[in-house]
């Protein structure tokens, strides 16, 4: 076994701590990482608190994972030592079912195994730990090519917020001649503006916010409407294509359903804790509308992502923290008071 350290839970709803704990040796088809960043996630917080299920303690979070590999396995042929590499949000799969041979682990038949908080019934059964950590061991098929050109700090939430809504607008095809509305300018928002605006389409902010607007607009966004004026919801009443919808807190789906036209689609990415309700079915069958949902994104399309941003020179806007002061972020993380992405520096460890 791999000795390894990294910031744990121990129990849900505790403070993180240093806590000293083993990784696997590194089989024939794996890769060992350094991890030298590691994105913040909303969810990371959700899954120490116990908010979606009970989870599995000690728990190690962080699912945006980057550095470089100090070791392979010998059967490894996609990767070598010295190479960026990262690990996103799952670590494993079936590899066997219909979704998993399409390239898309994330919705395995058989059930994914994300990258901390489960039990590999794939491999040995064990608790799989995240990135707060200084190293994790990954098998080379789940594993990322992190491009040069990217700064590898901010590259780090592209494994997890830069799928998550990238994944979406690739698989309903926007582009040029769409109309998209992103809900909400946090980590998840502000990538769906860079990426929107990448692919050609004409992109407007929604918020409650209307301090948001000069950063909106920074990001590339054409538009910004705060959805608290009843003048400015007027004007784009029935007119989106697409509303990526970020949000995790508790919102009015009638409401924005009302932005669409006809055949608009509302992609739900964010994960309301109490779920969402469409009141008004009459908005759906008479603008043949649909709310749909979307995960983070398979491996293949991950590398994808990558690309595109090193083709675009894409990448989060981030601040760069101590891993001491992981729960001053997660305070200031609910209270929005972050543009856009925590990233903790894995050597402040």
């Amino acid at each position: 076994m791999i000795a390894a350290k990294g910031y744990a839970a121990q129990r849900a709803n505790e403070t993180l701590a240093l806590w000293n704990f083993e990784r696997r040796e590194v089989g024939a088809h794996d890769v060992q990482v350094e991890i030298l960043y590691c994105g913040v996630c909303h969810s990371d917080l959700a899954q120490i608190n116990n908010e979606w299920f009970p989870g599995i303690f000690p728990m190690v979070p962080g699912h945006e994972i980057v550095g470089r590999i100090s070791k392979v396995g010998d059967h490894v042929k996609g990767f070598k030592v010295g190479d960026l590499a990262g690990v996103g949000t799952l670590v494993n799969s079936c590899r066997k079912c219909h979704h998993c041979e399409e390239g898309l682990e994330v919705y395995c038949e058989n059930g994914v195994i994300p990258t901390y908080n489960a039990l590999d019934k794939y491999l040995d059964n064990r608790p799989t730990y995240g990135g707060y950590s200084n190293t994790i061991v990954s098998d080379e098929s789940f594993t990322v090519r992190i491009p040069q050109n990217l700064d590898l700090a901010a590259a780090a939430p592209l494994l997890c917020a830069g799928i998550t809504t990238y994944s979406p607008m690739k698989h309903w095809k926007v582009g040029k001649g769409h109309k998209v509305a992103v809900l909400g300018l946090g980590g998840l928002g502000h990538m769906a503006v860079k990426f929107g605006v990448a692919l050609g389409a004409e992109v407007t902010i929604l918020s409650t916010s209307p301090h948001k607007e000069a950063d909106a607009k920074k990001l590339g966004a054409q538009h910004f409407v705060v959805t608290s004026n009843t003048e400015e919801v007027e004007k784009v009443k029935s007119s989106f294509d697409f509303i990526i919808d970020t949000v995790s807190a508790e919102h009015d789906f009638d409401f924005y359903l009302s932005l669409l036209k006809l055949d608009g689609i509302h992609i739900v990415v964010g994960i309301p804790p109490q779920g969402f309700q469409v009141k008004q079915v009459g908005l759906l069958q008479l603008g043949r509308k649909s709310v749909v949902g979307s995960a983070s994104g398979g491996i293949p399309e991950t590398q994808e992502m990558l690309d595109f941003c090193a083709a675009h020179t894409i990448v989060a806007d981030i601040e760069i923290i101590d891993i001491k002061d992981i729960h001053a972020a997660y305070d200031r993380m609910l209270k929005g008071d972050i543009n856009y992405r925590f990233v903790i520096d894995m050597a402040t460890l």
